[in-house]
């Protein structure tokens, strides 16, 4: 880990709420994204000479076809409920990161030009003209926000911060201003099919490598196929699960279960990424593109159901928007949701009783699990209120002995954001991400002391990049994040594995 260039906050018993302190992040802006970059997403390369006028026209535009958009604007009444719920403002202490604060610096320029109060008496409502001083606040604040939407949990009138955040990005991107780790992840997509510009090859060397593995780990012939026509399903999964660790050892699991299942599966090169950044930058018509992907691999492929892999903000797009976006899937099986999230899928196969577990297997670890956010407050899963927090709980506890959660109060519908989500994964805003994880990263220290608690599971890659990443600036250890479907992988027996009595007889017969 390289020295962190800044102040790493230091852990205590609680995240008190601090005093402000204006600016300490006015310092901070990711890097702006390349003109091939924004042209690849249907945007102007660069800033436009007459960015002014086209930003007021754009945010009009919103305004007119998101009500909610202008609910927001206007509902507010600084009641301070959300003040001290966003996990950037509790470790930055800049009043800017407050929720209100952040919805602010779009709001004043909308009062400015929109409202006759703003117009005529700028001074007594707030209002304020749009500068390129402004603009530039906007690319900074809007990308120190991780759209997680706690924020929105405590809100009496419900205004959503993270729609406010998208909003702002998705103008800063029409007139040329876009940010280069969103804007160029999004262009590999629409190029190779993934985040990370895997190409097809690639991806099956490492599938076929995978097969090798798991058959010298268990002795069984697990498959992991890809682009495989008539295959039943279709696992969309994040390219991380391709290479990286946890995740890779996320998707090992998730083709163990499958293949206990008895289920014939594949995974895609045209919709080999889950993930979709277009909700970052707000922009749905690059979501759409996006999403069209999955439809057109899943045609193509001929395949009856499609499961995704654990991904946070990749599950909420495919739970509240893939119909919309890409639909109808009216040629799936109605049998099954559409899509079924993986943690439903070894769900369902544990209350049929048709897994079978070794729990020992993972007795080296006391686990917790971290609510991804776009997961807890943005989505569902199974056919019951709260699905999103029991199921993949059930699941741990199906595989683990030893399990604990974390504090109530950063759990469940008011999980703290790991940090680093909403497009700020990116080295160049390391500071926020680190500063920014520090409430999960507080929860996660009094579990370890209290309770033991040696590892932490998650179902978002966002989330476990971003804990491999920070738990080292708080002296953990960034092996102490795992994938659920890794401690799935770990404990599962398949039918025919060779057992450690099945070696020792080798052994003595050798």
């Amino acid at each position: 880990m390289a020295k962190a260039e800044f102040d790493v906050p230091e852990l205590q018993e609680y995240v008190e709420v601090p005093e402000l302190v204006e600016g300490t992040m006015a310092h901070l802006s990711p890097f702006v994204a390349k003109p091939d970059h924004n042209t690849a997403l249907g945007f102007p390369g660069e800033l436009v000479d007459d960015w002014h006028d086209k930003v007021l026209d754009k945010l009009d535009d919103l305004r007119s076809r998101y009500r909610s958009l202008q609910v927001y604007l206007d509902a507010c009444v600084k009641c301070g409920a959300c003040t001290d719920k966003c996990h950037y403002y509790l470790s930055t202490k800049d009043p800017k990161n407050m929720p209100v604060g952040r919805q602010d610096l779009l709001r004043k320029v909308y009062r400015r030009y929109n409202t006759f109060a703003g117009k005529y008496f700028p001074w007594l409502v707030g209002a304020k003209d749009l500068t390129r001083e402004t603009l530039d606040e906007w690319y900074s604040y809007y990308h120190q926000c991780s759209q997680c939407r706690r924020c929105s949990v405590f809100c009496p009138y419900g205004i959503d911060t993270a729609e406010i955040s998208m909003a702002a990005r998705e103008i800063l991107d029409s007139v040329g201003y876009g940010q280069k780790y969103c804007n160029e992840i999004i262009a590999k997509v629409h190029d190779k099919g993934n985040n990370l510009g895997l190409p097809g090859p690639a991806i099956l060397d490492t599938l076929e490598g995978l097969e090798e593995d798991v058959f010298d780990e268990t002795g069984v012939e697990v498959k992991y196929p890809l682009d495989v026509k008539g295959a039943e399903i279709l696992l969309v999964t994040p390219s991380a699960d391709f290479f990286a660790e946890p995740h890779v050892d996320g998707l090992i699991g998730y083709g163990k279960v499958f293949h206990e299942a008895g289920v014939s599966w594949t995974l895609s090169t045209t919709a080999s990424e889950a993930g979709n950044f277009g909700m970052f930058i707000g922009s749905y018509e690059n979501m759409r593109r996006v999403a069209l992907r999955i439809r057109q691999a899943a045609l193509e492929l001929g395949v009856k159901r499609i499961v995704f892999g654990e991904c946070g903000h990749a599950w909420r797009v495919a739970y509240s928007f893939l119909n919309t976006l890409a639909g109808p899937f009216d040629f799936l099986d109605p049998r099954y949701p559409v899509p079924q999230h993986i943690c439903e899928f070894t769900y369902d196969l544990i209350q049929q009783g048709k897994l079978k577990f070794d729990k020992s297997a993972n007795d080296d670890m006391t686990l917790t699990f971290h609510d991804s956010c776009n997961v807890a407050r943005a989505t569902r899963m199974g056919d019951k209120p709260g699905g999103q927090f029991d199921i993949p709980r059930a699941v741990i506890k199906a595989v683990c002995n030893n399990y604990v959660d974390m504090d109530h109060e950063t759990i469940g519908e008011k999980t703290f954001c790991c940090g680093g989500g909403g497009g700020l994964l990116t080295d160049d805003l390391m500071e926020v991400r680190v500063k920014g994880a520090l409430p999960r990263m507080t929860a996660l220290q009094n579990v370890i002391k209290d309770e033991g608690v040696t590892h932490m599971a998650a179902i978002c890659a966002i989330c476990k990049s971003q804990f491999t990443k920070v738990l080292p600036y708080y002296g953990m250890d960034m092996d102490q994040i795992v994938s659920v479907h890794q401690l799935v992988s770990n404990a599962i027996i398949l039918t025919g594995q060779k057992t450690d009595e099945d070696e020792t007889d080798a052994d003595d017969d050798a």
